[in-house]
């Protein structure tokens, strides 16, 4: 049987807990014999202090060496504190992009999948997505944790989702070998899929990445079917200039909601576009805290930077579900305050660009 939680561990998705209670509560979760998991609770004896008594602030979460790295050959069943029981509800095991080398893998359990869901909508009803229509998602599926997320997700907001597989990791693994022309080739033939849905189907939502977009929005006939069907677009994965969005908001797309979000598999989730934010403005990412949290840092010497500097974005993933803390991500970002009057742990970040190297590798965005 699952072991009772702190209950300010189960609270409603849209209830603030104080922060300090909320990580002390997932400390005593995540690091006791009766709940923590093996992967937790292996590694605590090798640590220098005590998660129960000496983390006490999302600042105390960068005593955490970064274990991100470990996720790549660790036995996924070893994530999943025992805390819920003999069968816990797994939706699903899932991998990193694979962009600096071997992916990292996650355990998404059925109550973050719910919480993360119930959020994201809210977060799609103050940008005005609409709700009872049909999504066309042209994202990664399995192993990767995106495609999967959106189709509940359209599910839950009273629609459809079609679907359009995308494999990051061809592309990129293309572009590394320098055959450009064989990944422009293969991004073709995903707009062709994306061009057969939208010709026979009712699409309310297309979720794509800007590299997509970009391909659609230059074929006159496709631009039209968005233009005439498409009520929002989601845009995810690499990231969009300024200028592009501001083009695709006022000229290319101008009847189209336009919205996006910065998401990473090692936060299990992502944050979303600020509300109510002008065309000129950057797009500003504030985070699900306190379960997402991000700081922006020097990499050189791992202190915060200040308030619009850039550095590179470090996450935190507390949840009932999963603990990965202090885990240094491959991007920068300029790091931006939390919107008025909302209260929020760590920092909002914007500009997001990848870092040129990352655990050694080359970065290479390709297609997502």
């Amino acid at each position: 049987m699952p072991t009772a939680a702190d209950s300010v561990l189960d609270l409603p998705f849209d209830a603030e807990p104080d922060p300090e209670e909320y990580l002390r509560a997932a400390m005593r979760w995540h690091f006791s014999p009766e709940t923590g998991s093996p992967f937790w609770l292996e590694r605590a004896g090798s640590l220098d202090f005590d998660p129960l008594t000496d983390i006490r602030t999302y600042q105390d979460l960068t005593r955490f060496p970064n274990f991100a790295s470990q996720l790549r050959d660790v036995p996924a069943g070893d994530l999943i504190p025992r805390g819920y029981g003999d069968r816990p509800d797994v939706v699903g095991v899932y991998e990193s992009g694979g962009t600096t080398g071997a992916p990292k893998r996650i355990v998404l359990l059925r109550d973050w999948l719910d919480r993360l869901i119930a959020w994201s909508s809210a977060q799609l009803d103050a940008h005005g997505v609409p709700r009872g229509v049909n999504w066309l998602v042209v994202a990664p599926s399995g192993p990767h944790m995106v495609g999967d997320v959106i189709k509940h997700q359209t599910a839950y907001r009273g629609g459809l989702a079609f679907t359009v597989d995308l494999d990051p990791r061809w592309v990129k693994k293309l572009i590394a070998e320098g055959k450009g022309a064989e990944a422009g080739a293969y991004a073709e033939h995903i707009v062709d899929q994306v061009a057969y849905v939208l010709r026979t189907q009712d699409i309310g939502v297309l979720m794509c990445t800007p590299p997509v977009l970009e391909r659609l929005a230059h074929r006159d006939d496709l631009a039209k079917l968005i233009e005439q069907k498409v009520r929002a677009i989601n845009w995810v994965g690499t990231q969009m200039d300024a200028d592009t969005r501001y083009l695709y908001r006022t000229e290319v797309f101008p009847d189209a909601k336009l919205y996006s979000g910065y998401g990473s598999t090692m936060i299990l989730g992502n944050a979303s576009e600020r509300p109510g934010l002008t065309d000129d403005e950057p797009c500003v990412y504030d985070p699900y805290s306190p379960y997402m949290t991000f700081s922006v840092i020097d990499p050189q010497t791992g202190r915060t930077v200040e308030y619009g500097e850039r550095g590179q974005v470090v996450m935190h993933h507390v949840s009932k579900s999963l603990f990965i803390p202090n885990n240094l991500e491959r991007d920068h970002a300029t790091r931006c305050r939390p919107a008025p009057g909302r209260a929020q742990t760590g920092d909002s970040v914007a500009d997001i660009a990848p870092v040129k190297e990352f655990d050694d590798e080359t970065v290479i965005e390709g297609v997502y």
